[in-house]
């Protein structure tokens, strides 16, 4: 027996006190986020009076920020742990914030943009190196989940209240939203960001001896390369057609009216918070590579409704209808998601690189995220919405491929099998042991 009994056990079931803070600072930063990013376009377009194309720049900025500093981040959290750089990002995000709030012109704006997004990006992959510490493996589903479903309650809150003080024509009331949003990453700080998050958890995991180091270590690890692919298509095909091709194609095409958008976007939040927890224990003694390629298999049935919605437009209530269940299997294929793909990240990250692979996966996110709504919107836009319809199939159809592909490049502990009766765990040879995050030791001869 080594460690003391109170490490003992938070290896065995995790840190509660420090996981509930970072929890709660997740749902801080969501709420911030839902507090101003739907109104960062109207407040530059028509309430500085800037135009549309500043506007663009603004958003344009602010992805550019996450390319820009992701590549350090992933190093930084690695050398000098988690919680340094969430405290760096919320800096730059609250002061970013609130000079926002307080620039009249193109410059100052997209210098705050810049800072803003830089921010918010950095806080991202810090949050998630917290979670993974602070967990086991037997607790890390769910406490992705949960991360999941106070996001999406934080970011569906902070529209509705942001939502309340917003006045085009008073941009005092827009410059009160952005300090507000400053406050609450500062509360981030205060309440995440002074946690005692544990040190990472000694696992013996098989490692070539003399392999790549760094980065190298990472572009060289074959199952983290498909992921990222994998994560790609998803948030591309997925999150980046959430706001923008698909709200294209229901206002411009299908006709939907703003209002009824509106009552989509809140089924998909509640299909989340209804469905998340009952997912997670669906999912718990299942693959992941079978969760994630069951959440392709119901988005195919999202786009099955989108295709229902573009028929029967003429007919408003049928229309209506169609939409609204898009946004709602939406939701439950994201269900599926948010306890798979964070806990393979952690599980397939050595130690030392842990920042390094959360860091990564933050970036192909951020990519598709921006790729994602021009071509949507793109394709919508030009009025060819069946071959916009037409690649989001094949896009989803692949990533049900990819999935079940992703299969054979994971031990059966990093897919979940392990807790499947029949499945032998795979057994680790000592002499090529080391220390990675995974939080449990496997069973050994």
């Amino acid at each position: 027996m080594t460690g003391t009994v109170k490490q003992q056990r938070q290896q065995r079931h995790g840190a509660g006190g420090p996981l509930r803070r970072v929890q709660i600072g997740n749902a801080l930063s969501a709420f911030g986020s839902g507090f101003t990013m739907p109104y960062m376009f109207v407040y530059v377009d028509q309430v500085r009076g800037l135009g549309s194309l500043a506007a663009g720049m603004v958003f344009t900025v602010f992805a550019l920020a996450a390319l820009a500093v992701l590549p350090f981040t992933g190093r930084g959290i690695d050398r000098y742990g988690p919680r340094p750089v969430l405290l760096a990002g919320t800096a730059l995000a609250a002061s970013g914030a609130f000079a926002f709030g307080h620039a009249t012109g193109t410059p100052g704006l997209l210098l705050s943009s810049f800072l803003f997004g830089a921010g918010v990006t950095t806080c991202q992959p810090a949050l998630a190196t917290m979670i993974v510490r602070c967990s086991t493996r037997a607790t890390r589903s769910r406490a992705f989940a949960l991360q999941f479903t106070l996001v999406n309650l934080g970011m569906g809150i902070g529209a509705l209240v942001g939502g309340q003080i917003v006045d085009v024509a008073d941009p005092a009331s827009l410059t009160r939203l952005f300090t507000i949003e400053a406050l609450t990453f500062l509360g981030l700080a205060v309440v995440t960001g002074t946690a005692r998050i544990p040190a990472p958890a000694p696992v013996a995991v098989e490692e070539t001896e003399g392999g790549p180091q760094g980065l190298r270590a990472l572009f060289a690890d074959k199952a983290m390369m498909r992921l990222c692919l994998l994560a790609g298509l998803i948030f591309f095909t997925c999150y980046g057609q959430f706001e923008s091709g698909v709200a294209a194609f229901a206002t411009d095409t299908v006709g939907t009216a703003p209002s009824t958008l509106g009552l989509a976007i809140g089924a998909n939040a509640l299909t989340i918070v209804v469905l998340q927890m009952f997912v997670v224990k669906l999912t718990e003694r299942r693959r992941r590579t079978t969760a994630m390629a069951a959440a392709g298999v119901v988005w195919l049935g999202a786009w099955a409704m989108a295709l229902t919605a573009g028929l029967v437009r003429s007919d408003e209530l049928a229309a209506t209808v169609a939409i609204v269940a898009v946004y709602a299997l939406f939701g439950a294929g994201e269900s599926l998601l948010a306890p798979t793909m964070g806990p393979i990240v952690a599980d397939l990250a050595p130690a030392r690189l842990l920042g390094t692979y959360n860091s990564a996966h933050a970036l192909v996110k951020q990519i598709a995220i921006a790729v994602g709504p021009a071509v949507g919107v793109l394709l919508v836009g030009s009025g060819t919405w069946p071959l916009y319809l037409a690649v989001m199939v094949l896009c989803t159809l692949l990533i049900v491929t990819l999935a079940v592909r992703l299969r054979a490049h994971l031990t059966p502990a990093q897919d979940n099998a392990v807790l499947q009766p029949g499945i032998p765990v795979t057994r680790v040879p000592a002499r090529r042991a080391s220390v990675t995050s995974t939080g449990e030791l496997p069973a050994v001869a």
